[in-house]
């Protein structure tokens, strides 16, 4: 299956795990895609919440694109995460992934998103 956001197409792969864990949802699951830009990128996929914001694939998935940034690169003043704020990206198209594979293992939400090679 297939949604577009901010114009660009994103690939969205459901293993048969997550297709029948879908299915017993009695709301809509929210998969939110994280990218945080600091010292390093680091790429994050985070379930619930939610639908502010998303965009539905179906009515029973939506996902949406959040590009965050640290306020800071130290890393060692830090006990946790790093504080951080929204990104906003005047043009987020080139930073939207192409693809996002969700899965349910163990009982829990797994995915992870990419880019074309």
């Amino acid at each position: 299956m297939n949604l577009s956001l901010h114009g660009k197409s994103i690939d969205i792969r459901l293993t048969h795990a997550a297709e029948a864990a879908l299915a017993r949802l009695g709301s809509p699951l929210v998969v939110e895609m994280e990218l945080l830009f600091s010292c390093l990128l680091r790429k994050r996929v985070l379930f619930g919440g939610t639908l502010e914001g998303a965009s539905s694939v179906n009515d029973r998935l939506a996902v949406r694109f959040r590009p965050i940034m640290t306020r800071h690169c130290n890393v060692s003043d830090n006990d946790g995460p790093p504080p951080s704020d929204d990104f906003p990206i005047a043009n987020p198209r080139p930073y939207v992934p192409n693809w996002l594979r969700i899965d349910f293992r163990r009982g829990e939400w797994v995915g992870e998103f990419g880019y074309a090679d």
